[in-house]
């Protein structure tokens, strides 16, 4: 084991709760930095684990976190922002990248695994997310001029517990009594399991092959949107009737559902999705990771409510351990 201690920045969240369980399974001790630390006592649980409170964008207290630490992980980022202009996702990603980076030198942290999106592209034309993306990750491999050893991760739509899809469209469907509207039903993408995702990860960590690369993740088969809400629904046993809607619609759609104050919907969203979200190398096959279905995983939270979607996912089930 080259590395011992693992900074998360954004371990509170969906993938960094999960990364951090299964880094500190296989013996790893975990820092994390989180605002507010009373906010997440489930993280306190975990052995070999210590909460650092701070922000993430001061460079003091990033310098703080960063002091001892073996590698950097950043898994921070949005999907939407408040003003629709692109300047917070700018911030978040790109600016937030630069002080990350910075930080590492700073303390002299050698390994940076720095999450991206597939898709990211700092030309990217309409798209605010996929740009600022794009800045953050470029910026990230640029520092290995500095001696940083850096690997990039560009997951498709990852599912799992408590994730912000699934749920997400569990929760429009139920709010909608016969048909649900859907825009961008054609946009083509391939999700990717958390388990394997966290997989990437670790294997990345002690494997310096993946020094300087971009990894795509995928899972091992392609849907259109409008196939998973239809799954969602099937798995939830809900009847509703999925129709997409033509372009003009859903631009409609998007300005209107922007307004809203959990923002469901957005034009930046509408703009991420005119670009499919699949791989053309898919590496988690690289690392010798076989890609999990949704199909095995997604009706073990999802459908608990249901018979039917319980015993479908236990049947399917197959056990999961995240060794390095």
């Amino acid at each position: 084991m080259k590395y011992k201690t693992i900074g998360i920045l954004g371990g509170s969240g969906f993938v960094g709760q999960h990364l951090a369980a299964r880094l500190t399974a296989n013996n790893y001790h975990v820092r994390i930095l989180t605002r507010n630390r009373l906010e997440h006592p489930q993280m306190e649980l975990l052995e070999n684990i210590d909460i650092h409170e701070g922000d993430a964008f001061d460079a003091t207290a990033l310098d703080d976190f960063c002091d001892g630490l073996d590698v950097v992980v950043n898994l921070i980022g949005i999907l939407n922002e408040k003003k629709n202009n692109g300047q917070e996702f700018h911030h978040v990603h790109s600016d937030l990248a630069h002080l990350v980076v910075q930080a590492c030198e700073n303390k002299h942290v050698t390994r940076l695994l720095h999450m991206s999106a597939l898709n990211a592209d700092a030309n990217s034309g309409a798209s605010h997310y996929l740009r600022s993306k794009g800045e953050a990750e470029d910026w990230a491999m640029h520092a290995a001029e500095w001696g940083l050893k850096v690997t990039s991760f560009r997951p498709s739509i990852i599912f799992g517990p408590d994730d912000g899809f699934f749920n997400r469209f569990a929760g429009l469907l139920k709010a909608s009594p016969v048909a649900f509207p859907l825009a961008c039903a054609n946009s083509r993408i391939s999700p990717v399991y958390i388990g394997d995702v966290c997989r990437a990860f670790i294997k990345a960590l002690e494997d310096d092959s993946t020094i300087g690369q971009s990894l795509s993740l995928c899972g091992p088969a392609t849907y259109t949107l409008k196939q998973l809400v239809e799954f969602a629904a099937d798995t939830l046993a809900l009847k509703r009737m999925v129709i997409g809607l033509p372009n003009f619609a859903a631009k409609m759609q998007a300005r209107l559902l922007s307004l809203w104050p959990t923002k469901p919907f957005t034009m930046d969203n509408y703009n991420s999705l005119q670009k499919d979200s699949v791989c053309t190398d898919n590496g988690l096959e690289a690392l010798g990771i076989s890609p999990t279905s949704m199909e095995s995983i997604v009706p073990m939270y999802l459908g608990t409510r249901t018979r039917r979607g319980y015993f479908d996912g236990f049947r399917k089930q197959r056990p999961y351990t995240c060794h390095k």
